[in-house]
């Protein structure tokens, strides 16, 4: 059997999206049994990271221990990548070592070249393009609060980005509907909307993108927003602060949650900057899920690494 890569949800079928839903679930709440401790026995897992992290990184850690393996993190500076040695000739290497890779990277490409060179799974734990670990985790989230996820409706405010563009991709195969609310020279990689629009056809959900945040947030079953400044963009001084203007029309606060559904769910996949993209006054409000959804990461992580490794 040929092995299973985790590079962006394309592979996933709705149903095997919601296998993995559920079996995070069942890890999240059987999270103390002794039985997890023997499925990744004997196996170890590289994390090899160009970028920091802490949700992605200890999440994987934790999840990687709990069943039992033997978790290896790697970065640039650690290793012969830092000195000019190619990513095929260390994927073909390490993969003589390990039983899979997990890659916090920057371009796409670069997570491509990672899997067509490992003979181990690859799950791409981040990109400049995608961030499908993430959004799973979302839609567990969504799933757990809702009961349902297939006729939502997530509004996305501030940067076209990975997260962005993931979710976009999840809801799409899921039926829920996403509108992506940015500024106009900020809107989400045009292929992968297109990718995404043709997706919800095929489920009946809408994938629409706007500058009109209000209108955006009226009856959304969820706010969702990121950081205005993506990681590895923020040695652009000026750039950055001629953005966060453009974006102060996009920022979550009280003003949207009272055009959204009375129950909607505040959602942001952290770090936050309170004052920025989302209120403090939202962030600490009623109704979010920030740190719920955050901590839905490690029984994600837990069945991603079941379905790459062990599920046949």
């Amino acid at each position: 059997m040929s092995k299973r890569d985790l590079l962006n949800l394309e592979p996933l079928s709705p149903k095997e999206i919601n296998g993995l839903i559920q079996r995070a679930r069942y890890f999240k709440k059987n999270r103390l049994s002794a039985d997890f401790g023997r499925l990744l026995q004997g196996k170890s897992i590289g994390l090899f990271f160009e970028k920091p992290s802490t949700r992605t990184r200890v999440a994987f850690e934790v999840a990687i221990v709990s069943f039992g393996g033997h978790p290896i993190f790697l970065s640039p500076n650690d290793t012969q990548a830092g000195r000019g040695e190619t990513i095929a000739d260390t994927a073909r290497v390490l993969s003589s070592y390990l039983h899979a890779l997990v890659i916090r990277t920057f371009g796409q490409e670069r997570v491509l070249e990672w899997a067509s060179a490992a003979t181990i799974p690859v799950v791409n734990a981040l990109s400049d393009l995608c961030h499908p670990c993430q959004a799973l985790a979302d839609l567990m989230t969504i799933f757990e609060r809702k009961g349902f996820v297939k006729g939502l409706t997530l509004a996305y405010f501030g940067d076209g980005n990975n997260v962005a563009n993931s979710l976009m991709e999840a809801g799409a195969k899921m039926g829920m509907n996403v509108t992506i609310a940015c500024p106009e020279e900020r809107r989400p990689d045009q292929a992968w909307m297109q990718k995404a629009e043709q997706i919800a056809k095929e489920t009946g959900s809408k994938i629409v993108v706007t500058n009109n945040p209000k209108k955006a947030a009226t009856d959304a079953d969820i706010l969702y927003t990121d950081v205005w400044v993506s990681m590895g963009d923020e040695k652009i001084p000026i750039a950055n602060k001629m953005r966060k203007k453009s974006f102060l029309p996009f920022q979550i606060n009280q003003d949207l949650v009272e055009r959204a559904k009375s129950d909607c769910l505040v959602m942001h996949c952290l770090p936050a900057h309170r004052g920025e993209e989302i209120t403090a006054e939202v962030m600490d409000g009623h109704n979010f899920v920030i740190f719920e959804q955050a901590a839905n990461r490690l029984p994600m992580h837990q069945a991603i690494l079941e379905w790459a490794l062990i599920t046949k």
